[in-house]
């Protein structure tokens, strides 16, 4: 939808649907006691067009008559032209009486910290001393981290580069090719790009590849590798390493292609489910593989708001199924000596910690390998690093050996 946008207006467009996905909660509870009686079901479109222009007078620096009377105007796009008194009369009551309405967002969890209960309760359960930080950062805009193509250049020339474009940025302790930036840009302004001098990823997430133990002639498997960040990271980092990346969508291993001709990278691409082994597996073992496993992405939610509205406590048993479907199916795979690496952007400690232990436990012939240095807090399972620590997103970090 964003491409078909005036370039004008992508970026008010991105902020506007952002900023309400992220603010949901607070601005439902708001639009509730706007509304005498709740709006019906087929009428989801115009209860939509409240929140936006809800968070378009709370959030957004614009003029407020410009806001309500193009919020009004919507109306007409969505041919329900009746609804333009009922959001008009609205939006100025709001605008009258917003010390009033504001108080509303204090009555409950869910509007104050602008989560839904089932996880605002399953966060107070997993990290009690820390769940209230753990929820306003899921609710902070993410800070932009690069990762430099070490193939290409080295940080502190493209840092160089970067201040000559104005374009102000600091080193992240610990990892060698990060660069965090005072202020997000649009990739096209950083130089080098479209060349593959340098990549956007969040350095939680370079994190991973560092954890891999690295040397040149290994055979790697990067098992859920859409859309190639990781897959990439590893090749910049041993370029001559036999590396099969795996995704059970066609179409994303385009992302990956295209992440891999961009950086000059070479992998070999396969669409399959990684826990299907006869229809992809050749038969030979690897050194490393790397399970980047589906997760409900409670460590990126500041990045994905949406996964505020989308997820449900229903689907955490499911995806702790297919996380340990995917431990099981490929632990054999590994050669002696070889590494494991698995890995979230979860904070559920159940998809993490509890998901290692109990494979552990299951498996005699594996052990925890100790990572130096330490990529998050050490847990009785791997590691964890929640939202904001450092500026960066939730992720869990455990490496298994095959002894």
């Amino acid at each position: 939808m964003l491409a078909t946008l005036p370039e004008n207006e992508t970026s008010f467009c991105q902020q506007l649907c952002y900023g309400v996905l992220r603010w949901q909660p607070q601005l439902q509870a708001i639009c509730n006691q706007l509304l005498s009686k709740p709006l019906k079901a087929k009428e989801s479109d115009i209860n939509a067009l409240i929140l936006c222009g809800l968070y378009q007078l709370r959030s957004m620096r614009l003029p407020e008559h410009a806001a309500l009377s193009e919020t009004v105007n919507a109306c007409s796009a969505l041919g329900k032209p009746w609804a333009k008194g009922l959001i008009n009369a609205s939006l100025r009551n709001y605008q009258r009486n917003q010390a009033d309405f504001e108080k509303i967002v204090l009555q409950s969890e869910t509007a104050q910290f602008a989560h839904p209960d089932w996880l605002i309760q399953q966060i107070k359960t997993d990290w009690p001393t820390t769940w209230q930080t753990v929820l306003n950062a899921n609710n902070e805009q993410p800070p932009m981290f690069l990762r430099v193509n070490q193939q290409h250049s080295n940080r502190d020339n493209y840092i160089e580069r970067l201040e000559q474009g104005n374009i102000a940025a600091t080193p992240v302790e610990q990892l060698e090719q990060a660069i965090l930036l005072d202020s997000p840009c649009d990739v096209y302004q950083l130089p080098g790009f479209v060349d593959g001098d340098v990549s956007v990823q969040d350095a939680a997430a370079q994190h991973v590849a560092a954890t891999l133990d690295l040397a040149p002639q290994q055979r790697i498997l990067d098992a859920c590798a859409a859309p190639g960040g990781k897959t990439c990271h590893i090749l910049e980092i041993e370029p001559n390493n036999d590396v099969i990346a795996l995704d059970i969508d066609p179409n994303r291993l385009t992302q990956i292609t295209q992440n891999t001709e961009r950086l000059k990278l070479k992998a070999t691409l396969k669409a399959a489910d990684a826990g299907d082994i006869d229809s992809w597996w050749d038969g030979q073992h690897f050194d490393r593989i790397l399970i980047d496993a589906p997760c409900s992405g409670t460590g990126v939610i500041r990045r994905h708001p949406d996964i505020k509205t989308l997820r449900r406590l229903s689907d955490i048993d499911s995806l702790v199924e297919k996380q340990q479907l995917l431990l099981e199916k490929l632990w054999p795979l590994l050669n002696t000596d070889g590494l494991l690496i698995y890995t979230t952007c979860s904070i559920i400690k159940q998809e993490n910690e509890q998901q290692i232990i109990n494979f552990l436990n299951r498996h005699p012939d594996a052990e925890e390998y100790k990572l130096n240095p330490e990529p998050a807090t050490r847990r009785p399972a791997g590691y964890q690093r929640l939202p904001g620590e450092n500026q960066q997103d939730g992720f869990f970090y455990a490496c298994l050996r095959h002894r």
